[in-house]
């Protein structure tokens, strides 16, 4: 019935490893690489951890331009990267999906030939209406600046440190890509592809807190810390942050007796996941832009039920 009333490309549905349903439309098979739009903020999270946890990243309390010169004396530059990862910058940003605002400007410009470079996009978005980690804002330049973080301190691509730390260790069976800007820097407030099974593989290793097969791949406390709401922002609990979701490290929560959390991605992206019962859910779609997007609110609804039914 779901699938009857809504654009879904694919729809997987797995329990600690099983596969309980898997379905797809409009010419989509099990080989098309799905993009994630903005889930790949999620795996972005967990590979800063795994940076911190390597010691390339000294601290979430260090600011970015430890890691990005280019940004250092500007409000962007001084902000610390635990308020990047919670959206908490204090950086003035419209994400608003018009065409016209800020996400819009910032990613013609990063796409557009002869761009400066993510650095220097970035740079033009530097006025301050916050202090960092006071004030909870969906920002895709975050995610933008967390990537450039990763690439300097790892002194590689994301997607190159993703396929070395995470998915060759997780028995994916096919490559992921990031889309690239027009100075080839991997896009990382968005644009990740995968098949959908791994796509399910990755939420199967966070239901089961970064370990697989008995080795701990992201380390087990950021993945924890990632997932709830943490101590150092009040703004950051579900229906505090929106009127439903939370938000992690780059991660969404969602108001529930149990810990359950989502990778969100414009147009119906979505994985979400139960670590109590293993259960994951891995959604991609063709849905219309966000604003008055009554099909979000039925696809938790569908999930509600499934986590009843499939999570005693």
């Amino acid at each position: 019935d779901y699938l009857d009333r809504h654009p879904a490309t694919g729809l997987l549905i797995v329990r600690d490893r099983s596969i309980l349903y898997e379905h797809y439309r409009y010419g989509r098979t099990d080989r098309d690489r799905f993009t994630s739009q903005s889930m790949a903020k999620t795996v972005l999270g967990m590979l800063i951890g795994i940076a911190i946890d390597e010691g390339r990243i000294r601290s979430i309390d260090d600011s970015a331009s430890i890691y990005v010169p280019e940004l250092a004396g500007t409000e962007l530059g001084r902000t610390p990267l635990h308020a990047l990862l919670h959206m908490a910058s204090g950086i003035a940003f419209t994400e608003a999906y018009d065409g016209h605002d800020d996400q819009a400007k910032m990613m013609r410009a990063l796409f557009s030939r002869g761009s400066a470079g993510a650095a220097a996009v970035l740079s033009q978005f530097d006025t301050r209406v916050a202090e960092p980690g006071t004030l909870w804002h969906y920002a895709g330049l975050n995610s933008e600046l967390l990537g450039l973080v990763l690439t300097n301190a790892t002194r590689m691509q994301p997607a190159d440190y993703l396929a070395s730390r995470i998915w060759s260790r997780i028995g994916t069976e096919a490559d992921a890509s990031w889309v690239i800007d027009a100075t080839g820097q991997e896009v990382t407030a968005c644009c990740l592809n995968a098949v959908l099974r791994d796509w399910a593989r990755f939420g199967l290793l966070l239901a089961n807190d970064g370990a697989w097969n008995g080795q701990q791949i992201i380390p087990r406390q950021w993945v924890l810390d990632a997932t709830t709401a943490a101590e150092r922002g009040a703004m950051l609990p579900p229906r505090t942050a929106t009127p439903f979701y939370g938000y992690g490290y780059q991660v969404w929560t969602l108001p529930r007796p149990r810990r359950q959390f989502a990778l969100l991605g414009v147009h119906g992206q979505t994985i979400l996941v139960l670590p109590a019962a293993k259960l994951v859910l891995v959604h991609t779609a063709v849905r219309p832009p966000p604003a008055g997007d009554p099909m979000a609110t039925e696809l938790i609804s569908l999930w509600t039920a499934l986590a009843i039914q499939e999570g005693r």
